[in-house]
């Protein structure tokens, strides 16, 4: 596929009028002191967009989408702007869609466990419908409370909930969605079974904008759990930790989260909040189990005997509301105060096969030494998604000389362990030029040509998730 950034043409004024002529008055902007929000995410990047469009209805999609393949202007869809890939970010400028307008919760159906949406709505305005029915949505993302449905579903982002309950693709039944031709599609079903046709909807899902406009989801619900416990673990070591995340995913009970929190992490928590931590603590896990009452004891039990090891120093376990919110506080504490000591930190999501965790802190710790820059790792252990952080201090000229560098050793180290580069964040513009060392040249060239299916002019979402062609 030709990726060339003069493939897409200049936006003129006759485009601009067309365009503002499709949605109501108040959902078109041009000016560049109104369109500027909408032209960076929670990464760094950010690129001024020529019009932001905010529909509110799917004709109005199909005719934007529409106007902008016959006069080949590149179009890029965005939710709320929390991912950190750069995905939402307009490359090339062109003219960016918000869904935000489209928030609407158009159906909760109890009896089968079907909620119909449409992009725009909050992850946590969801949930927050979803329990009135004693019903929940499977993704849960830390930033729940801000990003919209249609982000989650852009990226496949899940959360500490994945590790039982499965990532976002494993959570939706069907879509609607607008090809980059302007051609409305349906996908998938509304039933739990269901294998007329390719599954386009696991397509679609995680492809990040760049083959279609999702415009309405059928999302899988499940039952809210009677109760819940939580356990949070201290150890003298890493190697204490990670072999006792090992020996959790390998017994029957199934843990509704199983985090990870590194030495250098704790330490940051000590200096910047007010939570006690045991003194010779050198890393933590958190460990929820949910299910019914009856079950709960049994399951504690299990997981408290499966983390014993002589690496062992205090294990609390908190099964009210109040004690459990108290323990997950130390969790929260730590993205805060990650940003504050350091803004430009990189973040980066890698996964690697839970048996090479172990193998992953331990080399991460010799990256970190080799190129002077700390790293600190927290995450969803339970899937083996590490949340990697190169702490970086630009005003610091070694740093910022070896940075790259440094990154690029980290993503070594998880292809030869057999991970992959992102679990939950997506690809976006941050992470393209590396996927070329992930994904074989023929699998990445068929992936090019179902863009084209898709997408025939390259309109939607340019310049993401693969390499580009010089």
């Amino acid at each position: 596929m030709h990726n060339d950034k003069n493939i897409t043409s200049p936006v003129t004024t006759e485009f601009l009028a067309l365009l503002k002529n499709i949605v109501p008055e108040n959902c078109f902007y041009s000016d560049p002191s109104d369109c500027y929000a909408y032209g960076y995410d929670n990464s760094r990047q950010h690129q001024l967009p020529h019009a932001v469009v905010l529909p509110t209805k799917t004709e109005q999609i199909q005719q934007i989408v529409k106007l902008c393949n016959d006069n080949k202007i590149a179009l890029t869809t965005r939710g709320r702007g929390t991912g950190t890939a750069g995905g939402s970010v307009p490359l090339r400028q062109g003219v960016v869609l918000s869904t935000e307008n489209l928030a609407e919760i158009i159906q909760i159906d109890a009896a089968n466990r079907v909620a119909i949406v449409q992009p725009g709505v909050l992850n946590k305005t969801l949930q927050d419908a979803l329990a009135e029915h004693k019903l929940f949505w499977a993704p849960d993302p830390t930033s729940a409370a801000f990003c919209s449905i249609g982000g989650n579903l852009a990226v496949n982002s899940a959360g500490p909930r994945a590790v039982k309950y499965g990532t976002t693709r494993d959570n939706v039944l069907g879509l609607d969605a607008i090809t980059g031709s302007g051609q409305l599609i349906k996908t998938g079903v509304t039933t739990t079974k269901g294998v007329v046709g390719y599954d386009l909807t696991r397509l679609i899902i995680g492809s990040e904008g760049t083959l279609a406009i999702i415009t309405q989801a059928n999302l899988k619900l499940l039952p809210l759990p009677e109760t819940k416990a939580t356990l949070q673990v201290f150890y003298k070591d890493i190697e204490s930790a990670t072999q006792a995340i090992t020996d959790v995913m390998a017994q029957p009970t199934t843990p509704s989260a199983l985090e990870f929190i590194d030495s250098a992490c704790l330490d940051i928590i000590r200096k910047h909040s007010d939570i006690h931590l045991p003194t010779d603590a050198k890393a933590l896990l958190m460990i929820d189990v949910d299910g019914d009452a009856d079950i709960i004891k049994a399951a504690t039990k299990n997981i408290s005997k499966s983390i014993q090891n002589n690496g062992l120093i205090e294990l609390n376990i908190a099964e009210t509301k109040q004690d459990i919110e108290k323990i997950w506080k130390t969790r929260k504490a730590l993205s805060p105060a990650l940003r504050t000591i350091a803004p430009k930190k990189i973040n980066e999501d890698v996964v690697v096969p839970v048996s090479k965790i172990p193998d992953l802190i331990k080399q991460l710790e010799a990256i970190s030494d080799k190129y002077g820059i700390p790293i600190v790792n927290f995450g969803h252990a339970g899937n083996g998604n590490i949340h990697t952080n190169l702490l970086l201090d630009e005003e610091n000229i070694e740093q910022k000389n070896n940075a790259q560098a440094c990154l690029n050793d980290v993503f070594e180290l998880v292809l030869k362990l057999n991970g992959t580069l992102s679990g939950e964040h997506g690809v976006g513009s941050e992470k393209r030029d590396y996927v070329g060392r992930e994904i074989d040249s023929n699998t990445l060239e068929l992936m090019r040509q179902i863009k084209m299916q898709f997408d025939p002019n390259d309109i939607l979402n340019p310049d993401k998730m693969f390499p580009i062609i010089k």
